[in-house]
């Protein structure tokens, strides 16, 4: 056999040229990946709750979990707390990670309080409720104390404007889920919609009735099932062996590609690292919280895509031995091996698919990660590798047949 034709002088110029940005680019983006991505509640730590509804029972209750985990999302999103995840289990329950947040009580006495504001009568007749609330907002008074003032829309400020009148200089008591919170008694009418809860202790607690309020009341009453924290040591720990092991694991794939397939097994490694890049970059880009099952996908989908670039180079090197030039073994090991890799890997998606659909929680993000894998394991195969095997090729790089991975009874050092 021969290989026939070398490259210009500045092919393999090129060729570097490409390896390093390539390299560079992807390893300063992996060195710093937990500056761009959010990690889950296993990695990072917080709390996690699981609620249920003591009641759905009628076919206007079909969406209230949907809505409550909407309420939800609002009062977690005011809290300021990084990347909740809000998902719903069954038909009746809610499940919640809290990354980054150390206090269950805290937790749960913003997103599990249904917060149902009614306003009451001396005689404990019900004026007015949170249904006509347009705002409420956390202040200070005259002498610093916390003040929570709320503003209600048109009808409100009408039922606001006759219960005053009606109880002129009587007290209006303010219950929030029937406990009471304030009993100031009507100084004058008010008829603006304006009012102001006070003789709230802290501010704290004045700042959390205010966002509760602003959210609304949960449509539904959810019962606490489940309620834990997650030490970030923990999540450190684990963290620290995943990777300890991914790259324990990565090691070795180097080492084996290069062993076996020399020049070729190099550009596999190029490949495989700008790989690594391009998934956390995607699943950064879609926002997705990464988790050990996703670290597990991760590396499983690694895993595939170091059997690609195997099957590959095996097509190639059986080209090779028939006789063929270098870079038509390329093009005919590639266009060889595309029907055997797309098989394998059109199954793995399929049932990844049926994992996203099915499953939820760290199952879902698990198959998130390997499908996101999978489909840039093919990128990365069928064009990445290809072009940098064709321009080493060009660039007389790939001297003879052992650069390939073909043992030395089967080359011929004929260029």
């Amino acid at each position: 056999m021969s290989l026939k034709k070398r490259g210009s002088r500045g092919g393999p110029v090129l060729f570097i040229l490409i390896t390093v940005v390539l390299v560079a680019a992807s390893g300063f983006f992996l060195f710093n990946w937990e500056k761009y991505m959010r990690k889950g509640l296993d990695l990072e730590g917080g709390v996690y709750v699981l609620l249920e509804a003591k009641s759905l029972d009628g076919s206007e209750d079909g969406d209230a979990i949907q809505r409550a985990m909407a309420i939800i999302s609002n009062r977690i999103d005011e809290l300021g707390l990084a990347e909740p995840i809000i998902q719903s289990e069954g038909e009746r329950r809610i499940r919640i990670e809290l990354p980054g947040i150390e206090d269950q009580a805290q937790a749960m006495e913003i997103i599990g309080r249904t917060a149902q504001l009614t306003f009451k009568s001396p005689e404990g007749e019900v004026l007015l409720t949170g249904a006509n609330l347009k705002t409420a907002n956390f202040t200070r008074g005259q002498y610093s104390e916390p003040i929570v003032t709320l503003e209600f829309d048109e009808e409100g400020a009408e039922k606001f404007a006759a219960a005053t009148e009606k109880y002129l200089h009587q007290p209006i008591s303010i219950y929030l889920d029937e406990e009471l919170i304030s009993a100031p008694t009507v100084q004058n009418v008010i008829e603006d919609g304006n009012a102001m809860i006070t003789g709230i202790p802290t501010a704290e607690e004045a700042a959390n009735i205010a966002l509760l309020l602003r959210s609304g009341a949960l449509p539904v009453e959810l019962e606490e099932l489940e309620t834990r924290s997650v030490g970030p040591v923990l999540g450190e720990n684990a963290l620290r062996l995943s990777f300890s092991a991914g790259v324990a694991g990565l090691i070795m794939v180097i080492l084996y590609m290069l062993f076996f397939y020399r020049f070729a097994g190099l550009i596999s490694v190029i490949s495989l690292v700008v790989y690594v890049a391009l998934v956390f970059a995607i699943l950064f880009w879609f926002k997705a919280t990464m988790t050990l099952p996703g670290i597990a996908g991760l590396i499983l989908s690694i895993g595939m895509a170091v059997d690609a670039n195997i099957i590959i180079f095996e097509r190639i090197k059986e080209e090779l031995h028939k006789g063929r030039t270098t870079l038509t073994a390329i093009n005919a090991g590639f266009e060889r091996a595309l029907r055997a890799i797309l098989d394998a890997n059109i199954t793995t998606i399929i049932a990844g698919a049926v994992l996203f659909i099915v499953a939820s929680g760290s199952v879902r993000g698990f198959a998130i990660v390997l499908l996101v894998g999978i489909v840039v394991s093919l990128f990365t195969a069928f064009f990445l590798t290809r072009f940098m095997l064709r321009l080493a090729a060009r660039s007389g790089m790939i001297k003879t047949p052992r650069y390939l991975g073909l043992k030395e009874a089967q080359a011929s050092d004929q260029v």
